[in-house]
């Protein structure tokens, strides 16, 4: 029987969603004010810690997130040309300058605006393609101040980048620990 190609597999679907991404530019994290849209995004380092010096310059993102605009949780029609990833993007900015190590002049950022329905699955390819460091081994980049009643412990991002007023309140963990984390996950990938 012949093998037949099916455009719409799941390794499919990813192939493409990658080879479009990956088409992408990248921009400056610092100015991204013309950024439309919901969608998926990538940041990728380029500066001096220690830590990341094996994907430091490299087309290897740090993490993947996606931008999914507000409504269809509660029922309500879509707004496409919702600000979500321009948003979240400037979100991650503060988030990187707030901390005590870390430049904001060292991340760039590609993102991609997609129809809404995709955009979650769009995110899991993508942290499938490239295994970011930042969702998969330091848990914590992409939190917000937790409300009450919630977890107290400070999240492995933050142990290592400190610097975010909301997370010094928290318990604390090794930071040598979480470096180590870092260094094993990508000499390991």
């Amino acid at each position: 029987m012949a093998d037949l190609y099916n455009p719409l597999t799941y390794h499919n679907l990813m192939a493409g969603l990658a080879m479009h991404f990956a088409q992408r530019p990248r921009q400056s994290l610092e100015t991204v004010e013309e950024v439309e849209g919901p969608g998926v995004y990538a940041l990728f380092y380029a500066g001096g810690f220690r830590a990341y010096s094996v994907i430091s310059g490299e087309e290897k993102p740090i993490y993947v997130g996606k931008a999914v605009p507000p409504g269809p949780r509660k029922g309500k029609g879509v707004n496409v040309s919702s600000p979500a990833l321009r948003q979240r993007l400037q979100q991650h900015a503060k988030s990187v300058r707030d901390a005590e190590n870390l430049n904001l002049a060292d991340f760039t950022h590609k993102h991609m605006a997609i129809e809404p329905v995709w955009i979650t699955l769009a995110e899991r390819f993508l942290i499938e393609q490239y295994g970011p460091v930042w969702n998969l081994c330091l848990d914590g980049f992409g939190n917000h101040a937790p409300g009450s009643g919630r977890s107290n412990t400070r999240s492995w991002w933050d142990t290592l980048h400190p610097g975010r007023s909301w997370a010094a309140n928290l318990s604390g963990r090794d930071p040598a620990e979480a470096e180590d984390k870092v260094v094993s996950f990508l000499n390991e990938g």
